[in-house]
């Protein structure tokens, strides 16, 4: 599965301007962050269908950059997160980028981004 980082540029509607772009396609938005990455701010998105997303962001002219993420279950619950930091951190691999997927008082996913994403697999399968 593939994290989209779309590079925006840091005023009104840039983000309507994104998902309008995966609206018009019919593609669903699974996660969404924003951030601001050095100069430039980014939306992050997780959608159903990455090809799709990949020809929508193109045919739009944003650009973009794709990060393979590693989506783990937990149980809505204090710790969870901290149990999951610490066993990659504990085999030495960096996690770049993190966010929730999911509800309150439901199993929640967490997708990762890793710079080693085979050995945070490994480890979280």
């Amino acid at each position: 599965m593939k994290q989209f980082n779309v590079f925006v540029e840091d005023k009104v509607g840039e983000l309507a301007r994104v998902t309008e772009a995966l609206a018009q396609s019919a593609i669903n938005i699974r996660g969404l962050a924003t951030d601001k990455l050095g100069e430039k701010p980014a939306v992050k998105i997780i959608t159903d269908d990455e090809n799709s997303t990949r020809k929508a962001l193109t045919r739009a002219g944003l650009a973009f950059e794709e990060s393979e993420i590693l989506l783990i279950d937990l149980i809505d619950r204090p710790g969870e997160i901290a149990k999951v930091a610490k066993r990659v951190a504990g085999a030495d691999v960096n996690i770049s980028s993190v966010f929730l997927i999911g509800k309150k008082d439901t199993p929640v996913a967490m997708a990762i981004v890793a710079d080693d994403p085979k050995k945070a697999k490994k480890l979280l399968g």
